[in-house]
């Protein structure tokens, strides 16, 4: 039977996902400090940025953990359905 697709993320994919995600947050960053108002909007502001990126990271982990506990399923179903194919004899007559 065909092994389940794995996708192997290459060295430079993921220098540029830390890279995008650390210009993104930086930009953010340094345009709440300079915006024009006052400290606690900015504090407002910067928490709610804190807050995404926390619950970005929250996110992506549970669907990565839900993913690799349905591929653990569908491997220990496929074994099942294996065994029981190589088990079965369809010319096999019961009683003789």
């Amino acid at each position: 039977m065909n092994a389940p697709m794995q996708s192997h993320t290459t060295a430079a994919y993921y220098v540029q996902a830390v890279l995008s995600f650390a210009l993104s947050g930086t930009a953010l960053a340094v345009g709440i400090a300079y915006l024009p108002v006052g400290a606690w909007t900015r504090a407002f502001l910067a928490l709610g940025l804190l807050y995404t990126v926390t619950s970005s990271f929250t996110l992506a982990k549970v669907i990565r953990d839900r993913q690799e506990s349905n591929e653990i399923v569908t491997r220990v179903d496929q074994a099942r359905l294996e065994k029981l194919l190589s088990e079965h004899d369809p010319f096999k007559v019961e009683g003789a």
